[in-house]
């Protein structure tokens, strides 16, 4: 078994063509979450995770392994709740207000311009409907919201961070 230890987010640091032919894995968000998990990767090598504690690895992260080859993981599909807003009756701020209970409740949500993302649950599905939002079952990737406590949430885009002065 290929042991992997190290974790190069998004892959930074790499060329993309050292990325682009890297061996894949895919997983779920149930897994990324764990620091130690076994996988098998798209060359078919069985691997054995190990990350520091508390350590969630995202879709585009890359793995190294103990021989030091590279392993692209990718977000797997996954039974998820795509929540849009009523086309017909709803409002653009019906998403927002949506993310804010579900936040509330401390639900993992992924967060996209015109749509939510959370895990299967019949009691926020039926919250959400009450709101007159749209739920629907479907398989996608799952990529949640790190948070804003998350290793590197308070840097931007641009390069820069906020800070009190």
């Amino acid at each position: 078994m290929l042991q992997a230890s190290k974790l190069m987010p998004k892959g930074a640091g790499l060329a993309a063509a050292l990325i682009r032919r890297a061996a894949t894995v895919e997983l779920d968000w149930d897994v990324r979450q764990r620091s130690r998990f076994d996988a098998t990767d798209s060359l078919g090598r069985a691997l054995a995770i190990f990350l520091p504690r508390g350590t969630v690895v995202r879709g585009g992260d890359v793995l190294v392994a103990q021989d030091g080859s590279l392993i692209r993981v990718m977000a797997a599909a996954q039974p998820v709740l795509r929540i849009t807003r009523c086309a017909e009756h709803g409002a653009a701020f019906d998403l927002t207000r949506a993310a804010y209970h579900l936040g509330n409740r401390h639900v993992a949500i992924e967060v996209q311009p015109d749509h939510l993302k959370i895990e299967p649950d019949h009691v926020l599905a039926d919250l959400l409907r009450a709101m007159h939002l749209i739920v629907t079952p479907v398989v996608e990737a799952f990529e949640p919201e790190g948070g804003a406590y998350a290793a590197g949430a308070h840097e931007h885009a641009h390069g820069h961070g906020h800070h009190d002065h």
